[in-house]
């Protein structure tokens, strides 16, 4: 499995991304101001990853603090939850991750815990939900297996794999259960300008797991679809509204438009922390600006015109109305959303009551 993250007793070690895939390092992150750092600079990225990620950010804040009493302590919390917040607005795991922790900390200062015990809870939790994840990944590859061709070739954008997560993936999760399984499966990854995840990320551990995997520039999907040599297309997503609109890397939007004009089955693959109820519809998930000069260099290069214009959003949302399932580790939900989202919602709450 892909060490994408691991909590140790120096701090959260991370495999930095951005060298990928000529590079295998790690950084060291020994405080919560470090690991945001982390997921802002995109050393780690991927909803569920960013989750887990911000989750260990406010527990190696609460560990490593000097407050002597709860007051002080509270406030450092507020501190270290406002920081890791600001880092990636779209994705909501961020939130969500950065809340479990909150909860538990403000549960346990009401319950009367002395700080030591509060410090020894909080990574715990921090610990077990990295172990969540990975068994969400899994769960969530078996319940969607079998939606994919028994042998065909499987188009995907950016990176949803073992990188994006604590261990086996979103999307390559999918395909990765459905290769266990016995289909013969091969891989197009977009390129997924312009921080190229799908061309350094997917290909790379996709051929450590020797499954066949060729790169595409992000322009060349329509014709290879209308070629009849796409019959699949699986990604991720780093927000899931109430109405089933989905926010994933830049250029999803025109991927799920081309399945649909061909016929091609279009899945998102999604732990439900993705899920976020209190979105209604795709309009209201805020896009995260990114810098220019990732459009402007390439490996250090200057790419463009001094002076050009760039836009550079990291995300687009794709309609509803363009996803054939949305697969999660509860379920697989289908049209319509709205009532499918709800009703599996209902059933996560009765079951944790």
């Amino acid at each position: 499995m892909i060490p994408t993250l691991e909590w140790l007793p120096a701090g959260v070690n991370f495999l930095d991304q951005t060298k990928l895939p000529l590079e295998e390092t790690y950084v060291l992150a020994t405080d919560y101001k470090q690991v945001a750092t982390v997921i802002r600079d995109m050393i780690v990225r991927g909803a569920p990853a960013i989750g887990v990620s911000a989750a260990m950010g406010v527990a190696i804040g609460i560990d490593r603090s000097t407050a002597a009493t709860l007051v002080e302590l509270t406030a450092e919390v507020d501190v270290i939850c406002k920081t890791l917040a600001e880092t990636r607005p779209t994705a909501v795991n961020l939130f969500w991750g950065i809340d479990e922790i909150r909860n538990l900390y403000n549960e346990m200062v009401a319950a009367g815990a002395a700080i030591p015990e509060i410090k020894a809870a909080v990574v715990a939790k921090s610990r077990k939900m990295y172990d969540e994840d990975i068994d969400a990944c899994k769960q969530m590859g078996r319940n969607g297996a079998a939606l994919l061709p028994q042998t065909g070739t499987v188009l995907t954008h950016c990176n949803a794999g073992a990188l994006a997560t604590c261990g086996y993936g979103t999307a390559l999760g999918v395909i990765r259960a459905a290769v266990e399984d016995g289909h013969t499966i091969d891989v197009f990854a977009d390129e997924t300008r312009p921080f190229l995840q799908g061309a350094r990320l997917t290909a790379w551990e996709l051929m450590k797991d020797n499954i066949p995997t060729t790169v595409l520039c992000d322009n060349m999907a329509a014709s290879l679809m209308r070629q009849g040599r796409i019959q699949a297309v699986i990604v991720g997503s780093d927000r899931i509204a109430a109405n089933g609109d989905v926010a994933n890397k830049i250029g999803t939007y025109g991927v799920a438009i081309l399945a649909k004009e061909h016929g091609i089955p279009f899945y998102v693959a999604a732990p439900w922390s993705t899920v976020d109820m209190a979105t209604a519809n795709g309009d209201l998930i805020p896009i995260e600006q990114r810098s220019a000069r990732e459009v402007t260099h390439s490996n250090g290069k200057q790419m463009t015109p001094d002076g050009v214009g760039i836009e550079n959003p990291a995300f687009d949302v794709t309609p509803a109305k363009y996803v054939t399932a949305i697969i999660t580790e509860l379920g697989v939900l289908r049209a319509p959303y709205e009532e499918s989202i709800k009703q599996m919602a209902e059933q996560k709450t009765l079951a944790t009551v």
